[in-house]
């Protein structure tokens, strides 16, 4: 039986220990804020928030150890085993960070003095005499770490690698004397090193912390205090080269830490009281951070009848786990089969259609109608279907001869017209190798069976060769409400202030909408969203933002609006254009479509309106600005056009619309729909 008093005084020793750790990292982060707070500021610029952050961060280690340990080293052999034990030491070292905000994923690298030391638990020899060992165990550390903001907040996770290099393997053994002779002598401690002791570990952490910022955004140079606690679980932490000694550790602490913001020069406002178009909405906070301003066109008054050219994405998508023509797709009978007519397909509708831009995804979900079609009226054309899938070649073969019995049951096609193949992955795949984000849905767009020809009555014009886009199909829609017809929030420098705003809107009767919340800098809603069926209103408009310091910035007045009318007069033409994933410069393969199809369209004093958009996948703020890159990649080349042909006459209008639900051409259930949502769509507009 271990003897009582030997355990108070272990727990002592202990709480000791732990009591100096913290005072030394309290004594660490009082010095830290204390050169903040000496710092001179006095500015009455405004900043944004930082990206790249520098400075120090101090913890507590409180190490579990478990497994065993006796020979301690090449001259000295314990009489008996140690096991478990606990022990705290220190943490501390510099740190730095990177991350956007209002960002989900950032980097941490942290490097330091690691401590693990630690006493093991009281043992017994043959001779019934305690034993105790304790080591100074202590390492050079090296942490990369991952950082995610799962909810683009202060609140954070981490998790990487740890590579810990020894310094310090020395250790004390003391044997006592058998507490039943308590006349016996105690002998000297032996002290030495471990023999044996691994030179490098590699092992893992994870973590999570929360940052508060100590700075206002009127400083140049903001600090940040950020409690942290860590977890290194024992894989990788076994001290020695021997034995089954293994440490398991929790870190406690705070990391200090300091970053530069960027200028913020607040815009003025170019509009004035007599204009009813644009509203000012008026500052009330004294820190005049916001310039937030409302466009609520007058009127807009055109029901536009589009006749519209839409491109035909040479891929049918399979769901995950089937090869199986997924259901969505329009199947036809062998009976109706003379009676199709690509330009009539909104008499052939999917059983599961989107409830957004129904035209556009019936005439996608009739492609294999098409491509039908269009081999029984051009008995030459032939194509060849390469199917991919994260499974294997042969399934994916499996995919591609659906479709082609499809086509051979339904359409009569020859067999010999249609070749079929198997790969691991497409020519141009969505997962590219340093993809972390939204796998899922990347792998799900990565499971399809892609439509190759050399047949010019299958492509669109200008193009051959395997790698060609299909041709088009163009019908005549009629256009609810034009989009220069909505309602514009404008809130310039809002992804760099805000962790998010939102809008609200009270009519005279005191009814309040609610709009957001919203990370870009810009949001249109449509009129009819507000007005519904009254005709005109003034409205109390608010925005409330809120700041990465959980402060509330607030911009509210009074704009007048009045609903879209329609008109029949005003008649369009519409083309798009599709990108890759996550690019800006695809545009290069439809210059010449651009160049010698579309430009020559554009009447004399007309108009072109161009819409950019993107998918759901990726952050919202980078996803506006990829959408706006799009669509000024179009108006370039148009506007190049134009000027080579010695045409001033033409305006442009140029949206970026991003990622919002409110305004993307499609929903974002299928990979189909995020492919088409890539795009950029092209209004020209009579005089």
């Amino acid at each position: 039986m271990k003897p009582i008093y030997k355990t108070i005084s272990a727990a002592s020793r202990t709480g000791s220990a732990s009591r100096t750790i913290t005072a030394q990292i309290l004594l660490i982060l009082m010095l830290l804020v204390g050169f903040q707070v000496s710092i001179s500021a006095q500015t009455q610029e405004t900043f944004t928030r930082p990206s790249w952050f520098f400075g120090a961060a101090a913890g507590a280690n409180f190490n579990f150890t478990r497994g065993s340990t006796q020979q301690l080293n090449n001259s000295f052999t314990a009489p008996a085993a140690f096991n478990n034990g606990f022990g705290v030491g220190l943490f501390a070292g510099p740190t730095i960070e990177y991350y956007r905000p209002n960002t989900v994923l950032g980097f941490i690298f942290q490097m330091g003095y690691d401590s693990r030391k630690g006493k093991f638990e009281e043992t017994f020899t043959p001779c019934n005499c305690p034993a105790d060992l304790s080591t100074k165990l202590s390492y050079i550390t090296i942490e990369p770490s991952i950082r995610i903001a799962p909810f683009k907040s202060n609140f954070y996770l981490y998790g990487g690698p740890r590579f810990a290099y020894n310094i310090d393997k020395s250790f004390i053994y003391q044997l006592r004397p058998n507490p039943d002779y308590p006349n016996q002598v105690q002998g000297p401690p032996v002290t030495g090193d471990f023999s044996e002791i691994e030179d490098l570990l590699i092992s893992m952490q994870v973590g999570l912390g929360y940052d508060i910022f100590l700075s206002s955004q009127r400083k140049k140079t903001q600090f940040v205090l950020s409690p942290f606690v860590s977890f290194q679980p024992y894989f990788g932490q076994s001290p020695r080269a021997i034995e089954t000694w293994s440490i398991t550790t929790v870190r406690a602490g705070a990391t200090i830490k300091l970053g530069r913001g960027k200028s913020i020069t607040p815009k003025e406002s170019t509009s004035t009281d007599k204009d009813p178009s644009t509203s000012p909405v008026a500052p009330v906070n004294p820190e005049n951070l916001v310039n937030f301003t409302v466009v609520a066109p007058a009127n807009v008054p055109s029901e536009r009848t589009v006749r519209e050219t839409f491109p035909v994405l040479n891929h049918v998508f399979f769901d995950l786990g089937s090869s199986e023509i997924p259901k969505r797709y329009v199947l036809l009978k062998k009976d109706q089969v003379q009676d199709f007519e690509e330009d009539q397909v909104e008499l052939y509708t999917p059983e599961n259609l989107s409830g957004r831009s129904e035209r556009q995804m019936v005439v996608y979900y009739n492609i294999l109608n098409i491509i039908g079609d269009r081999m029984v009226k051009n008995p030459s054309a032939t194509i060849k279907l390469v199917g991919s899938s994260e499974g294997t070649p042969a399934e994916a073969k499996v995919m591609a001869e659906s479709i082609k019995t499809y086509l051979v049951d339904i359409f009569g096609i020859e067999p010999s017209r249609i070749t079929t193949v198997g790969v691991n992955a497409p020519k141009h795949p969505d997962e590219q190798a340093n993809s972390s984000e939204n796998l899922v849905l990347l792998r799900q767009a990565d499971r399809r069976v892609t439509i190759e020809s050399s047949s010019p009555a299958m492509l669109m014009e200008f193009r051959s060769g395997p790698d060609a886009p299909l041709k088009p199909v163009t019908f005549v829609k009629v256009q609810e409400a034009p989009v220069e017809s909505y309602v514009v929030f404008k809130n310039p420098g809002a992804t760099e202030l805000f962790k998010h705003w939102t809008v609200e809107i009270t009519d005279k009767n005191g009814k309040t909408q609610y709009f957001g919340p919203y990370y870009v800098d810009e949001v249109a809603i449509p009129g009819k969203d507000i007005l519904g069926t009254q005709a005109e209103g003034t409205y109390k408009v608010k925005m409330i933002g809120t700041t990465t310091s959980n402060q509330q910035v607030i911009r509210e007045n009074d704009v007048y609006m009045v609903l879209w009318t329609p008109d029949v007069n005003d008649v369009a033409m519409r083309f798009s254009v599709t990108y890759a994933f996550n690019e800006s410069k695809a545009i290069a393969m439809y210059e010449k479509y651009l160049v010698e199809v579309v430009v020559p369209k554009i009447p004399k004093g007309g108009k072109v309106i161009i819409h950019g958009y993107t998918d759901i996948i990726g952050d919202a703020a980078y996803n506006q600005k990829l959408s706006v890159a799009r669509a000024n990649d179009v108006r370039n080349i148009m506007q190049n056009a134009l000027s080579r042909a010695g045409r001033s006459d033409v305006r442009f209008e140029v949206y970026g619309f991003g990622e919002d639900p409110n305004l993307s051409q499609f929903e974002n259930k299928y990979p189909e729909e995020r492919f088409y949502n890539r795009t950029v769509v092209i209004d020209i507009v009579g005089q």
